[in-house]
């Protein structure tokens, strides 16, 4: 027999991760990033950009009303993130395939530090400047062809990986 939401049994948590959004714009994969969120117990999520689409009429479809829960806001400039995470000493995650990104099933968790998870833009990625300041850049395997994927599935790998 299938659970309600209020007969499951999982247990209510947040981690100390702060999912980071660089120029992702697409409505669709901004309510999916905040169910997902939501989902994992994701403490924050920040929105590089400028005019990042946060109409909540347009991603409560696929937000499922998740963006009244998770905390976040937007920083317009990467210089004013970088300022940001550094500060704050974040442990620095992006997820991103390059030259010398590591599969995810590799990456280390430093205990007692805040988690900054950089996922990048549906168009071009993670720009070089968050790229430069992460301590890790991570990837997901891929076996077919394709050497990307969606940006919110990706994101929910990367996020069940990073809370089991």
């Amino acid at each position: 027999m299938q659970l309600t939401h209020e007969e499951n049994q999982f247990e209510r948590k947040t981690f100390p991760i702060t999912l980071v959004c660089d120029h992702i714009y697409f409505q669709q994969n901004i309510g999916s990033l905040f169910r997902i969120s939501e989902a994992f117990g994701v403490e924050k999520i920040i929105f590089l950009g400028k005019d990042i689409p946060l109409t909540p009429r347009k991603i409560n479809k696929t937000s499922r009303s998740t963006h009244l829960h998770v905390p976040h806001s937007v920083i317009e400039e990467t210089t004013e993130l970088i300022d940001y995470l550094t500060l704050n000493n974040f442990e620095i995650i992006a997820l991103e395939i390059t030259n010398n990104s590591k599969p995810l099933k590799e990456v280390i968790i430093p205990e007692n530090k805040k988690i900054a998870l950089l996922i990048g833009s549906e168009i071009s990625g993670i720009s070089n400047e968050l790229l430069k300041i992460s301590n890790q850049i991570v990837h997901i395997n891929m076996f077919g062809n394709n050497s990307s994927m969606n940006v919110a599935q990706a994101a929910s790998i990367c996020l069940y990986e990073l809370t089991s």
